[in-house]
């Protein structure tokens, strides 16, 4: 079962709308509906919205005994102002789709309409269109819902493409993919003064030049070794922009990232017993709290074997460069109740990089992607 012309000029228009219309994460209402009414001609014989947020889960069940195997892509855009100079570019103001969501979703739908046309012979295949990626909340509330337990899978597999690699080129690896990851918000409290007589208040300025160097060196390890850790700092802020008053308030804001899970707790005790003492040698109380929160995402080796046997199968060309990635991705909490993985699928080695203003999604990898899926999906379910 392939893909058709037709089907594939229909999901490139499709694609394309989706990136006119970007919503960001945990706004995905009418991407969402889209999604539901592109499905709605494939006959899926249970559609769920509304998971964890703006999720949906379309499934396409053989009415026979058999595995679940989930297919996930994202919903969600990012706020930024797109300068692609694509002729389907964003409509919306400050928000496009710069990391290619909206290609996944194409890839996706194109499932749903094969499983449309022939059902697998055994099992189900759920299409999961997950909200919330890029904050880290959307796998997270998905499987915390409670009708989740409707689609709990058996294997759970997922892709994103990936510049810098050959256009439809594969990354694939077993073990960890991508990065546990969390932003610690530290909050610094002292007294305001004038700024005649800083003597008179409990300014937070020393503090903070202290905390900017000592928090990026918290991190150890190669990048190679699994006891890794980073912290960046990425935002700091003090007082008000005035010139009369010293300031009595301050925040700075950093990013945790390990490779594993287990050491994340570590590197998270490890500052914030930096923050207390900091604080404490200034005379000013500290709080914190964690924003974004990620999961190490790690292959299981027999998703693994299923993904790599498909790809031999479809001669697609793979490799293990550039893995694992230090940026994050939610996905791996699927993982936690299912054997998953994830591939990364190449968008060209001179493509604009993820997150870039003038990145757009190949529409070239949406029949290379589908081919992937469908051929892993037959070869588990028939």
């Amino acid at each position: 079962m392939t893909l058709t012309n037709r089907d594939i000029v229909e999901l490139t228009a499709w694609r394309r709308r989706l990136h006119q219309n970007p919503e960001i994460s945990n706004e995905e209402e009418k991407t969402a509906r889209e999604v539901v009414d592109f499905l709605a001609d494939t006959g899926p014989d249970k559609v769920l919205t509304g998971l964890g947020g703006h999720g949906v889960a379309a499934v396409y069940d053989s009415g026979k005994a058999g595995p679940t195997v989930l297919f996930r892509s994202e919903l969600d855009a990012l706020p930024i102002e797109e300068l692609s100079g694509a002729p389907h570019s964003s409509l919306v103001p400050g928000k496009s789709h710069m990391c290619g969501h909206d290609g996944h979703t194409a890839i996706l739908a194109s499932l749903g309409r094969q499983l449309g046309r022939e059902r697998p012979a055994r099992g189900r295949v759920v299409l999961m269109f997950q909200p919330a990626e890029e904050t880290g909340n959307g796998a997270a509330g998905v499987v915390a819902d409670p009708r989740f337990g409707e689609i709990a899978p058996d294997f759970a597999f997922s892709l994103h493409n990936l510049p810098g690699v050959p256009l439809g080129e594969v990354r694939l690896k077993p073990g960890v993919v991508n990065c546990a990851s969390r932003g610690m918000r530290i909050t610094l409290e002292g007294k305001t003064a004038h700024s005649s007589m800083p003597e008179t208040g409990t300014s937070p300025m020393l503090a903070i030049s202290k905390l900017m160097p000592a928090l990026p060196a918290l991190g150890r390890g190669t990048f190679a070794d699994d006891e890794f850790g980073m912290v960046t700092v990425t935002h700091a802020a003090m007082g008000e922009a005035v010139f009369g008053i010293a300031p009595g308030h301050a925040e700075v804001w950093a990013t945790l990232r390990t490779r594993r899970d287990e050491r994340m707790a570590n590197l998270c005790a490890a500052a914030e017993a930096l923050v207390t003492g900091i604080a404490s040698q200034h005379g000013l109380s500290a709080r914190w709290d964690y924003h974004e929160i990620f999961v190490a995402s790690v292959n299981a080796p027999d998703a693994v074997e299923h993904l790599r046997r498909a790809l031999d199968e479809e001669d697609v060309s793979q490799g293990e460069e550039d893995l694992p990635m230090r940026a994050s991705e939610d996905f791996g909490i699927f993982g936690h109740s299912a054997s998953s993985a994830m591939f990364f699928l190449g968008a060209g080695e001179r493509h604009p990089a993820l997150h870039n203003p003038d990145y757009d999604f190949p529409d070239d990898l949406i029949p290379i992607g589908s081919r992937i899926f469908m051929r892993t999906a037959r070869n588990l379910l028939g």
